[in-house]
């Protein structure tokens, strides 16, 4: 009975797999081509969420001025929460709009939340949303535009990185941002499908976001929002040519932390919205429904589908008495070929330096085990609170497009 149950937990798990291995194949479709449609000119607001960050403010706001789009057609707004350093004397000396926000917030989605509200009777189009620590490329606007023009209400841009170069663990988050850019967000690009907010640099038009009346409860205000996005059969355009240059972190105990608010965030998100989800494919059959069902039970998916094959590993060696299985061992061995392979061609498609990338790619198997123990942590861990990045990779936009 026991060997009966293992096996079934083993295929779901393994249809889990199969169809976002299936589903990831199309993003070797060839593109469609989409109408540039500049003819409107729309007015962006940028929000940026500021948190002692007056080491890296001011590299994003210069730019965010040096883009390519009329400059009577958008505004960059800082806003400034919980700071105790130079923010707002810096956001404001390169020539922001810095907003001191007059509510107690303990997140980016309540600080969002704030400025939607305190910006309901502004006449603009949309809102372009990024990180202090970020650096924009001058065409991200002119591409967004395009975005909006072509009927879509959300869009997530190109996220890159401005660091992945300083070490494994930078280069491993750069590796899981092109791997989601490519398999996930250009996959279901090219069948029409919905893709995936992820944090920063993404648009979101000012009339749909007040409709929604926008209010995240969970850590994870990007996934809430994406997820939200489905339930609703709006689908977000993947916008590949409208680039952030982000920050990853470099120390290892800062990864595991932010990473285990992303998971908890993901599972805050399966328990608030898992019924929405599943009414919203019954009645629309979008695959998105599907993509965001999984991703929030991913955490859950990941411990129960290891700890399935751990004790299925410590039953076999105690009915066999055979400690190490030498089919097992080549298995696990072309598992992490694959996944060398697989990262290689991820990285020679952006045009990275391989060299500068070999630490990421042999050690990217290991940043990923490494959610494994962490996602354990989101699954008893009742209360993970949010917690502010520092950032201090000072680092101008066209030092950035010279070296690429």
């Amino acid at each position: 009975m026991f060997e009966i149950i293992l096996q079934s937990i083993s295929m779901f798990f393994t249809l889990y797999g199969l169809y976002y291995g299936v589903t990831s194949i199309f993003a070797f479709l060839k593109p469609k081509k989409e109408e540039n449609d500049d003819k409107k000119k729309n007015r962006f607001s940028i929000i940026i969420a500021a948190r002692n960050e007056e080491a890296v403010i001011g590299n994003l706001i210069d730019s965010l001025k040096m883009m390519n789009y009329d400059k009577d057609k958008y505004e960059i707004n800082v806003i400034i929460n919980n700071s105790t350093d130079n923010t707002y004397e810096v956001s404001k000396k390169h020539g922001a709009n810095a907003i001191k926000c007059e509510v107690p917030v303990k997140s980016k989605g309540e600080v969002l939340r704030y400025i939607f509200h305190k910006f309901k009777n502004k006449k603009i189009d949309a809102y372009i949303i990024f990180d202090a620590d970020n650096v924009v490329h001058p065409d991200f606007l002119l591409h967004m535009n395009r975005s909006l023009n072509n009927g879509y209400k959300v869009a997530q841009g190109f996220r890159d990185s401005k660091n992945y170069q300083d070490n494994w663990i930078s280069g491993s988050y750069t590796l899981f941002y092109y791997l989601q850019n490519f398999f996930f967000n250009l996959s279901r690009k090219k069948i029409n499908s919905s893709a995936s907010i992820n944090g920063t640099g993404f648009m979101v038009q000012k009339e749909f976001i007040e409709k929604l009346d926008f209010n995240p409860k969970t850590l994870t205000e990007d996934v809430e929002l994406t997820t939200i996005c489905a339930v609703n059969n709006e689908r977000i355009d993947f916008v590949k040519d409208a680039i952030t240059y982000d920050e990853q972190p470099t120390n290892f105990r800062v990864s595991l932390k932010q990473r285990l608010r992303w998971s908890k965030g993901n599972l805050q998100c399966w328990k608030r919205y898992h019924r929405d989800l599943v009414k919203g494919f019954m009645k629309n059959h979008n695959l998105s429904c599907i993509d965001m069902y999984l991703n929030n039970l991913a955490a859950f998916i990941q411990v129960v589908s290891i700890t399935v094959i751990i004790i299925g590993f410590i039953e076999r060696m105690i009915t066999t008495k055979v400690i190490f299985n030498f089919v097992g061992l080549i298995a696990l061995a072309i598992s992490y070929l694959g996944t060398v392979i697989i990262t290689l061609f991820i990285t020679v498609y952006n045009k990275k330096s391989v060299s500068a990338m070999i630490p990421s790619l042999i050690l990217f198997t290991l940043f990923i085990a490494t959610w494994f123990p962490i996602n354990i942590v989101s699954l008893f861990k009742k209360e993970v609170k949010w917690q502010h990045i520092g950032h201090n990779k000072n680092v101008k936009i066209d030092e950035i497009i010279k070296s690429s």
